[in-house]
């Protein structure tokens, strides 16, 4: 049974109502729309005689009934439009049954309409569609949160609980035109992104979801099993491997744009799934890469906000390049004050044992150092800032760095604290990637549940080999948070992952007549909307007393009315 708010039931009665009058409040045929609210608050002033013949649609967001004419507001997916509606205008025939009843008692906020007329300028100066026809599209049966704005635009009484705006994006949308700007950004950066690479002539692949060896970062995968097959498989965790595959294929340059997700925790800058970016151009190291990279970010920040500035939470951040380039080690250095380039393993535990930082016995030296990086480094790292050269036991699928031993050809890229580039040099020498595999393995047999797996097809496909690569990953929910100034990647996620929603326990019959409501008097009681015990122990009981009566009549029910006595008493 589904819990119903006193004014659910009331759209419920106007739904009902509407068909009674032979009006389907859900119509199949299409409405014509041959402009949008947008178009006519840009366009109007300009070109009048183009607004004699509006067709639009939107939903219902506010209503002023003055007798036998009222204004009203209706929003599409450009923007909000007032509309003026006549009695006389809508139903030019005697009967006024459209406007009298449809549209002044069982019309209600969050309604789609759909309507036609011309457009006018009213005495104030609001641009407005004055009304010929009007239709119902959809009706809502539950009402939209009420948002009030005044003449400033300041809001009052918003739709702004973290919880109820993730978990119901669709009236976060609607109640706050501001959050749409976010995701319209957001597309407009993959947008960009996908432009850039095109024109450099890198082709977009598209790669498996599922995955029989989870490859490609460090990081713990979704478990699935295929039926068919009788195996296991893993959702990926990155794309890198499969990518490779295709420059070993002969392909320069590829590049994806898609879903990864890790079976890990979350936070403000972590979800499950996430979308990430990869492209792999032959021929090239990471040096080049970090040059594109400027060059990438700098195009698509200066297509967003028309400058390469842009303001994150205190901060104005500059994405236009170079950028800073700090070693792994000298950046621990700076801002650690200690120096871990020599140590080992038994020394790396020490020195985070002696900082603070919680490390455990599966950790080996690679995480140790990362460890320490990001408790003491990551949160200077403010404008936009090239670490490099990591160790390379942090980094299995990175080639030896070519003058530094120990260290790998690898850089990500830091901004606001947070890391929203990864890159290598990519190794293409199947006998150490190899070797590089089995110390993973022998991590993992120590607990280490994010180290890689050992994937032979890939090894296989190395030795067939690979010409020298350059590989980047971007995590696109990142750099929207960046770009948008959002501080939790909840914002800038459609549908973020969320727990499950705390379930109602609607009581049952039986439920209610243990705290001595006579059976008969039930219906009564759910008449009322009082569906739960907790809902029943809320109410007053001179009123519930009043209600239950008043309720009894009403449905005649065959059954005497309780006593205050009794009704005081199902509320103890």
């Amino acid at each position: 049974m589904q819990l119903l708010s006193e004014q659910e039931l009331e759209r419920r009665k106007d739904r009902e109502e509407l068909m009674q009058l032979g009006i389907d409040p859900y119509p199949a045929a299409s409405f014509p729309i041959n402009v949008t609210a947008e178009d006519i608050h840009k366009n109007y002033e300009n070109n009048k005689t183009d607004y004699k013949d509006i067709s639009i649609a939107g939903r219902l967001m506010s209503r002023r009934i003055m007798g036998s004419a009222s204004f009203a507001e209706i929003q599409d997916a450009t923007g909000r439009l007032q509309i003026y509606v006549r009695r006389d205008d809508i139903c030019p025939e005697e009967d006024k049954t459209l406007y009298n009843t449809v549209f002044k008692k069982l019309l209600g906020i969050g309604d789609f309409i759909g309507v036609k007329g011309y457009i006018f300028t009213t005495q104030t100066g609001e641009i407005s569609l004055h009304v010929t026809e009007l239709k119902i599209l959809s009706k809502s049966v539950k009402p939209l949160p009420i948002v009030k704005r005044d003449d400033d635009g300041n809001v009052y009484d918003g739709f702004t609980d973290p919880e109820l705006r993730y978990r119901q994006r669709y009236v976060d949308l609607t109640v706050n035109p501001e959050v749409k700007h976010v995701f319209v950004t957001r597309s407009r950066i993959i947008s960009k992104m996908r432009q850039y690479f095109d024109d450099h002539g890198w082709l977009e692949v598209e790669t498996p979801i599922l995955q029989q060896v989870h490859g490609g970062a460090a990081a713990r995968p979704f478990n699935t099993h295929h039926n068919t097959l009788d195996m296991p498989l893993f959702l990926r965790i990155a794309n890198e491997l499969y990518l490779k595959r295709l420059i070993v294929g002969g392909f320069d340059g590829v590049y994806e744009i898609g879903k990864m997700f890790r079976n890990e925790g979350m936070d403000r800058t972590h979800n499950p799934e996430f979308t990430g970016m990869e492209i792999y151009v032959a021929y090239k190291d990471y040096v080049w890469m970090m040059e594109m990279v400027e060059d990438l970010l700098e195009k698509i920040t200066q297509s967003i906000h028309g400058t390469t500035k842009v303001q994150v939470g205190d901060k104005s951040i500059d994405f236009a390049g170079p950028y800073r380039r700090l070693s792994m080690f000298d950046s621990i250095k700076e801002y650690a004050g200690v120096d871990v380039s020599e140590m080992d393993e038994v020394a790396l535990r020490a020195t985070c044992h002696s900082m603070g930082i919680e490390v455990d016995d599966s950790m080996g030296k690679g995480k140790l150092i990362d460890e320490i990086f990001g408790e003491k480094v990551e949160a200077h790292l403010i404008q936009p800032t090239y670490i490099t050269d990591y160790p390379v036991e942090m980094t299995p699928l990175a080639k030896k760095h070519r003058s530094k031993e120990g260290l790998v050809e690898r850089f990500e890229l830091f901004v606001n604290g947070k890391e929203i580039a990864n890159a290598y040099s990519e190794l293409n020498d199947p006998i150490v990637q190899r070797e590089r595999f089995e110390e993973q393995l022998k991590l993992a047999a120590r607990g280490d549940d994010e180290a890689m797996a050992m994937d032979e097809d890939f090894l296989r496909a190395l030795e067939y080999g690979m010409p020298p690569t350059s590989g980047l990953g971007i995590g696109i929910d990142r750099l929207t948070m960046l770009l948008t100034n959002k501080s939790t990647i909840q914002e800038v996620l459609f549908f973020p992952q969320m727990r499950p929603e705390k379930k109602i326990n609607i009581a049952s019959d039986e439920d209610f007549m243990a705290l001595g409501i006579p059976g008969g008097l039930i219906p009564a009681i759910r008449d009322l909307n009082i569906q739960t015990i907790e809902q029943l122990k809320e109410q007053d009981p001179n009123k519930l007393f009043n209600d239950v009566c008043g309720r009894r009549k009403k449905l005649k029910l065959e059954v005497p009315n309780p006593s205050k006595e009794e009704v005081e008493a199902w509320l103890k």
